[in-house]
């Protein structure tokens, strides 16, 4: 699918007729005129905000701006025929990106040819200590669901839980929660409670399918804990799971129904 094209015509929703001429000159530019081009793009395009409810190739752009949208557009033009000339003219702008452009790179990733290339970049932004850059590689972005290896996957996700993160942004949540991470989950909670604080509830969402003696020691915790939304994770994660206990010690609690919760009640 040519997803340049879509791209660029939901950019021409936004654009005025001055930005879309010099969107057109540049995007059929040659190489160095593109890379350039990506770096200026502030300068020529506003930062109107993009309200679209349909994704591409499965990035939802809602609430990205303007200029973020067209950086992308003018990745995608780049020839990727030969493989080590479209790489180094990628990690070139990699190199020397300040944070809005390192956000856009991120942001385009599943545009990308050779996406397993980009793996080393992807981890990185996980690293990150720049919110923005963080936030481009965990939210709205399917190249981590697609391409992370389970460990890599687990520290994106704890990274999202320790900094209260809203870990329902982040594509292929559920279906890539695995039993490590749930383990892990379960020694954070132990280290927070130890320390007096609190866990976020919605984290829970990812232990249900992997239930265990000592994570069911945790839910029981939550059950009694004087914050709401942690009896709500509690009952959720009790309803959904197979672990037989755990239905036994949600009959504990019979003012507590799962049929008028869910984890959307959580996020925030």
């Amino acid at each position: 699918m040519n997803y340049s094209s879509i791209l660029f015509e939901t950019i021409k929703l936004y654009v005025s007729p001055k930005e879309l001429s010099w969107i057109e000159t540049k995007a059929n530019g040659s190489l160095q005129s593109l890379q350039t081009a990506f770096v200026a793009t502030p300068r020529f395009v506003s930062k109107t905000t993009i309200n679209l409810t349909d994704s591409i190739n499965g990035i939802n752009i809602t609430d990205w701006t303007l200029d973020r949208l067209v950086r992308v557009y003018l990745l995608t033009k780049l020839d990727s025929s030969v493989k080590e000339d479209y790489t180094k003219s990628l990690d070139t702008l990699f190199e020397i990106a300040e944070n809005n452009e390192a956000v856009a790179l991120i942001s385009a990733l599943s545009f990308f040819d050779y996406p397993e290339y980009w793996l080393l970049r992807a981890t990185d932004a996980v690293r990150s200590n720049i919110g923005l850059v963080f936030d481009a590689i965990a939210f709205q972005n399917p190249y981590p669901m697609q391409y992370f290896s389970e460990l890599a996957w687990n520290q994106l996700i704890l990274k999202c839980i320790f900094n209260d993160k809203p870990i329902h942004r982040i594509q292929g949540l559920n279906e890539r929660a695995n039993q490590a991470l749930a383990n892990s989950i379960s020694d954070f909670a132990h280290e927070r409670w130890a320390a007096g604080r609190s866990v976020p509830a919605q984290a829970w969402r990812l232990v249900s399918k992997f239930m265990n003696e000592t994570i069911l020691s945790d839910i029981c915790t939550l059950f009694v804990s004087q914050n709401p939304n942690d009896k709500i994770a509690a009952t959720l994660v009790c309803s959904e799971t197979d672990f037989v206990f755990a239905k036994e010690e949600l009959k504990k609690y019979p003012e507590l129904n799962s049929k008028n919760l869910s984890w959307e009640m959580l996020e925030v």
